[in-house]
C-alpha cells in the first residue's frame, strides 16, 4: 500500500512538472534551384536539441513551449538564424542561400555542426560531394565517383583501371551499390574505366563502411547510396563538358506550373570515332541517360519518378563484339502524415544484362539480372530524445544466367540455356536513436531477412549431399557424379532461410570537440557473385542462396576517436575494426565457371575476417583544404575441406583474400590560389594484390608443365601514382550567364608502370622461362571544359 502510494505521488509529481512540448517541421532546400538538402542541421541556439534533414530535406524537431533562436546549417551555405516562439506546433519551410567563400572546400561530411558530428552514434561513413569529387584529377579528364571513393580510407582499387571497389577487406560482390535506391549490378563503363555514374547528375554521395542502419540489408561489407538531383524547380539550366574522352549535358527546369521539377543528363564517349579515323577496326564506347522528375500534389504529398539508362559496347576487329548495361526506374510518393511522422514509399525496377558474340566460334551468349523492389520506410520523429525508422522491403529476383545461340547459319554451335533461377527476398526493420544524456547517444536496430529460392528448376541429388568429393589418391577436389534429380515446379519453395540482423551503435562526446563511437552490425547476404577473378567482369555471375550455396553472414564490430582542432578548421577520425564472415565461397583448383549449371560442383565453402585500423586527417577551411589517409589491415580466408574430406584450399589454413591490402596511404588536397586558378592533387600508395606464382616446373610427354605455390602466397608489386589538376576560370564569368572552366590534369604525372597482373611463359626462341607485366595506364594529360548556362 505504501509503495503503491510512493508512486502514485511520485507519478503525479512529474505530471506536474512536466512541461507542454511542441514540434516545428519542414523542408529544407536551396534557394536558387529548389534542390532539397538532406543532412543539414537544424539546431535550437543555446540548447542541446537538433534534427538532420533525411533524404527528402524533411525536418523534425520538439521541444519544451518557449523562445528559441532557430539555427539552419549546411556546408557551402550560409548558416541563418531564426527567432520562433513554440507554443503550438509548426511548419516552417526553409531555404538556404550558397555561401560563395566556402563552395571550394573539399569536404567529407556534410554536417556543418560538428557538435552534430560528433554526437551522432553514426560511425564509419563517408560522404562526398559533387563539386568535391570535380575537384580531384581523374583518368582522361573523366570525373569518377568510386575513384574519388578510394581516396578514403577503408577502401581500396580492384585494379589499376577498375572502377570497382573494396571494403575493409571485403569482395566486390559485398558492396550494395544503390542508385536512387534502385541496385547497380555492375558500376563501370568500359571494363572498369569509368564508372556509371554522371556527377552533373548527382547530389548525394554516402558509403556505409560499418554501423549500418537497420534499413539497408543484402550486402555484408558496405553500402553505396547515390541520389540524383531533383533538378531546378525555379529556373531552367543548362550545363555540361567537353572531354578527351567523352561529353556530357545536362539540362533541368520547373515543370507542372512551379509545382516540380525534371533533370535529364546524358553522357556519351566518342572513342568509336577516333578508332574510325585512324583505320582501326575495334571499337569501344559507352553512354548513360539520368532522368528525375518530381511533382508537389500538396504540402503532404510528393510523387518521384527517376530512372538510369547505361549501355557499353565493345568489339575487337571482326573476332567478338560485347555490350552490356544497366536499367532502373524507380516511382516514389512522399506522404508527410503530420509534423513527426514521414513515409516514402517505393516501387522499384532494376536490370542488368550482358551480350557476348565471338565470330570464329559462331556463339551468340546472352545474359540478364531483373528485380521487382517494393519498401516502404517511415520516420517518426517522438520527441527531441527519441527518433523512430522503421519499414518493410520485398524484392523479386529472376537470373537468366545464359543462353547460348548460335550466331549465323554456318555455326556448329548448339543451342543452350542455364536453369533460371528465381528467388524472393524480404526485410523488416525498426531503428531507434536515442539521446539518454547530453553527452549520450545511442542508436538500437533489429532487422529481420528471409529469403525463398523458388523454382521452377531441376537440382541435382548427390551422395551424402556432396557436389564436391575429394580424390585421396590425386589429392584434387572433383565434381561429384549426381545420383539423381528433384523437380521443383513454378513457384514452388526450394530452400528459405531467415536472419535477425541486430545493429547498434553508440557515441559518447568526451567534450565540444571530441568523442568515442562504437558499432556492431551483422548482415545477411543472399546473393553471391560468382567468379573467380580479382575483380568483377561482366561475364561473371550472380547466383542466389539455395540448397548448397548458403548465405553469408557478416558480423563487424568497430571503434573510433574522433576530434575537432582550431574551430573546426582541422579534424581527425580515428578507427578499428573486427569482421568476420561465414559462408564464404570459394573455388576448387581448376574451378571451369563459365556456362556452368551445377556451379555447385565447382565451389568449396569456407569463412574469411578482416581487421584494421584507419585514419583520417582532415583540413576544413581555407584556401588549401584536402585529406591525409591511412590504412593498416589483414584480409584473410580460409576453406577446410569438411564433409568433402581432405584438407581444404591451403591445407585448411588462412591465407591473403586477392583484396588484402596491408598498406594504404592517399592523400587529396585542393589550393586556391585566387577567383582565377585552382589546384588539386592526388596520391595513393597500396601494398601489392595478392596473386599466385608458380613456384616450378617439370616435363611430362615433352610437354613442360608449371606448379605453383600455395594460393595467393606471392604479391604484384606495390601500386602507387601521383595526379595533378589545374582549374581555369575565367574572371569574365562573374559577368556572364554563360560560364565556363578549363580543366587541365595530368594522371600518373611521373609514368609508373602499376601492374594489373604477371604472366609467366617460356621464350620460344631462348627457352628461358620469363615473366610479363601487364600496365593498363602510364603518363595520361587531359583537358576539359565545363560550362553551365
Amino acid at each position: 500500500m505504501n509503495k503503491t502510494l510512493i508512486f502514485g505521488t511520485l507519478l503525479i509529481s512529474w505530471l506536474g512538472f512536466a512541461q507542454e512540448t511542441f514540434t516545428v517541421s519542414g523542408t529544407l532546400k536551396d534557394q536558387a534551384n529548389g534542390e532539397t538538402l538532406l543532412g543539414a542541421t537544424i539546431l535550437l541556439k543555446n540548447t542541446s536539441i537538433g534534427a538532420t534533414t533525411n533524404e527528402y530535406g524533411f525536418y523534425s524537431l520538439t521541444a519544451p513551449k518557449g523562445n528559441y533562436t532557430l539555427v539552419i546549417s549546411y556546408l557551402g551555405y550560409k548558416t541563418i538564424e531564426r527567432p520562433i516562439v513554440l507554443d503550438q506546433s509548426t511548419k516552417f519551410n526553409i531555404e538556404l542561400a550558397e555561401d560563395a567563400g566556402q563552395l571550394d572546400e573539399i569536404v567529407i561530411t556534410a554536417e556543418e555542426s560538428k557538435k552534430v558530428n560528433l554526437r551522432t552514434p553514426q560511425m564509419s561513413v563517408a560522404k562526398l560531394s559533387s563539386q568535391t569529387i570535380k575537384q580531384m584529377p581523374a583518368v582522361m579528364g573523366e570525373v569518377d565517383v568510386i575513384k574519388s571513393l578510394q581516396m578514403l580510407p577503408g577502401v581500396t582499387n580492384a585494379g589499376e583501371g577498375a572502377s570497382g571497389f573494396n571494403v575493409r577487406g571485403g569482395a566486390e560482390d559485398q558492396n550494395l551499390v544503390l542508385l536512387d535506391e534502385a541496385i547497380i549490378y555492375n558500376a563501370s563503363h568500359l571494363f572498369g574505366f569509368f564508372s556509371v555514374f554522371n556527377a552533373d547528375a548527382i547530389k548525394d554521395i554516402k558509403l556505409y563502411k560499418g554501423g549500418i542502419p537497420a534499413r539497408f540489408g543484402g550486402r555484408a561489407s558496405s553500402v553505396l547510396d547515390i541520389r540524383q538531383k531533383d533538378g531546378n524547380s525555379k529556373n531552367f539550366k543548362l550545363s555540361g563538358g567537353i572531354g578527351a574522352i567523352s561529353s556530357r549535358l545536362t539540362v533541368e527546369g520547373p515543370t507542372f506550373k512551379d509545382k516540380g521539377s525534371f533533370l535529364l543528363a546524358g553522357r556519351a564517349s566518342y572513342a568509336n570515332l577516333f578508332l574510325a579515323l585512324a583505320n582501326n577496326n575495334n571499337r569501344a564506347g559507352f553512354y548513360d541517360l539520368n532522368l528525375k522528375t518530381n511533382y508537389q500534389v500538396n504540402d503532404k504529398n510528393k510523387l518521384y519518378l527517376s530512372g538510369y539508362l547505361g549501355n557499353d559496347s565493345f568489339k575487337l576487329s571482326n573476332f567478338f563484339t560485347n555490350s552490356y548495361g544497366n536499367l532502373t526506374g524507380n516511382l516514389r510518393w512522399n506522404h508527410i502524415f503530420n509534423d513527426k511522422l514521414f513515409s516514402n514509399l517505393s516501387l522499384i525496377y532494376s536490370r542488368y544484362n550482358y551480350n557476348l558474340e565471338i565470330n570464329s566460334e559462331g556463339i551468340d551468349w546472352k545474359s540478364d539480372i531483373n528485380n521487382y523492389n517494393v519498401r516502404y520506410d517511415f520516420g517518426y520523429y517522438m520527441n527531441d530524445k527519441l527518433k523512430f525508422d522503421f519499414g518493410v522491403s520485398g524484392i523479386y529476383y529472376n537470373f537468366n544466367p545464359g543462353q547460348l545461340n548460335p550466331l549465323n547459319e554456318s555455326s556448329g554451335i548448339n543451342p543452350m540455356k542455364l536453369d533460371d533461377k528465381f528467388a524472393l527476398e524480404a526485410g523488416a526493420y525498426v531503428s531507434l536513436e536515442h539521446k539518454i544524456s547530453d553527452k549520450l547517444t545511442a542508436q538500437y536496430g533489429l532487422r529481420y531477412s528471409y529469403f525463398n529460392r523458388i523454382g521452377k528448376q531441376t537440382l541435382n541429388e548427390y551422395t551424402n549431399g556432396l557436389p564436391v568429393v575429394y580424390n585421396s589418391q590425386l589429392d584434387i577436389y572433383e565434381q561429384a557424379d549426381p545420383i539423381g534429380e528433384t523437380e521443383y515446379g513454378r513457384g514452388k519453395s526450394i530452400e528459405t532461410f531467415g536472419n535477425f540482423e541486430p545493429r547498434f551503435a553508440v557515441s559518447y562526446q568526451l567534450n565540444e570537440n571530441s568523442s568515442i563511437k562504437a558499432s556492431y552490425n551483422r548482415i545477411a547476404q543472399y546473393l553471391h557473385l560468382i567468379s573467380n577473378t580479382t575483380s568483377a567482369t561482366p561475364l561473371d555471375v550472380w547466383a542466389p542462396s539455395g540448397k548448397f550455396l548458403k548465405p553469408q553472414i557478416a558480423d563487424q564490430f568497430a571503434i573510433g576517436y574522433f576530434r575537432n582542432f582550431k574551430d573546426n578548421m582541422f579534424s581527425i577520425e580515428a578507427e578499428a575494426y573486427y569482421k568476420t564472415i561465414d559462408n564464404r565461397v570459394d573455388y576448387i583448383d581448376g574451378a571451369d565457371l563459365i556456362a556452368q549449371n551445377t556451379i555447385e560442383t565447382e565451389i568449396l565453402i569456407g569463412e574469411s575476417r578482416a581487421y584494421g585500423l584507419e585514419l583520417l586527417l582532415r583540413k576544413n577551411k581555407g584556401n588549401f583544404t584536402g585529406w591525409l589517409a591511412y590504412t593498416l589491415s589483414k584480409s584473410e580466408q580460409r576453406t577446410p575441406g569438411g564433409a568433402a574430406g581432405g584438407l581444404g584450399i591451403n591445407n585448411g589454413n588462412w591465407y591473403s583474400t586477392p583484396y588484402d591490402r596491408t598498406h594504404d596511404v592517399s592523400f587529396t588536397g585542393s589550393y586556391k590560389l585566387n577567383d582565377k586558378w585552382r589546384f588539386g592533387t592526388n596520391f595513393a600508395f597500396q601494398t601489392g594484390r595478392p596473386v599466385t606464382y608458380p613456384n616450378g616446373q617439370f616435363q611430362y610427354n615433352g610437354l613442360s608443365v608449371a606448379t605453383y605455390s600455395e594460393r595467393n602466397a606471392d604479391r604484384l608489386p606495390a601500386y602507387h601514382r601521383l595526379d595533378i589538376s589545374a582549374t581555369l576560370t575565367p574572371r569574365k564569368n562573374k559577368d556572364r550567364k554563360w560560364q565556363g572552366e578549363w580543366v587541365f590534369s595530368i594522371y600518373n604525372l611521373y609514368n609508373r608502370r602499376n601492374a594489373a597482373s604477371i604472366s609467366f611463359g617460356q621464350n620460344t626462341d631462348t627457352g628461358v622461362n620469363e615473366a610479363t607485366r601487364t600496365a593498363i595506364f602510364g603518363i595520361i594529360p587531359s583537358i576539359s571544359y565545363n560550362f553551365k548556362f
